[in-house]
């Protein structure tokens, strides 16, 4: 029998697991996933940092920006995650502009 957790300790679990997602293997994600849905917690933006196919973090995944759209390749098994861009993304490389004559 498995023990039931109130909504609000499944999004305290849910918020400290995606911030270690990097260490996780692709079954502790699928249980992270299952909790939310079975507590009907969107994971929003969360979902982004997963494949979704194979449900391994995304690490050395290829990614391409293009058209307004960002396309990553799962390094695991292949599979191509694809959402429309928004925003901008911050690679820690300062620009400074300068002013002309």
């Amino acid at each position: 029998m498995s023990k039931k957790i109130s909504k609000t300790l499944a999004q305290e679990e849910i918020k400290e697991f995606f911030n270690h997602i990097k260490h996780k293997t692709p079954g502790q994600v699928g249980k992270i996933k299952k909790l939310a849905m079975s507590h009907n917690i969107k994971l929003g933006e969360k979902r982004k940092l997963f494949c979704k196919k194979c449900f391994s973090p995304f690490t050395n995944s290829s990614i391409v920006i293009k058209n307004g759209f960002v396309t990553i390749a799962c390094a695991h098994c292949g599979h191509k995650s694809r959402w429309k861009f928004k925003g901008r993304i911050n690679t820690g490389v300062k620009t400074e502009h300068a002013e002309c004559c």
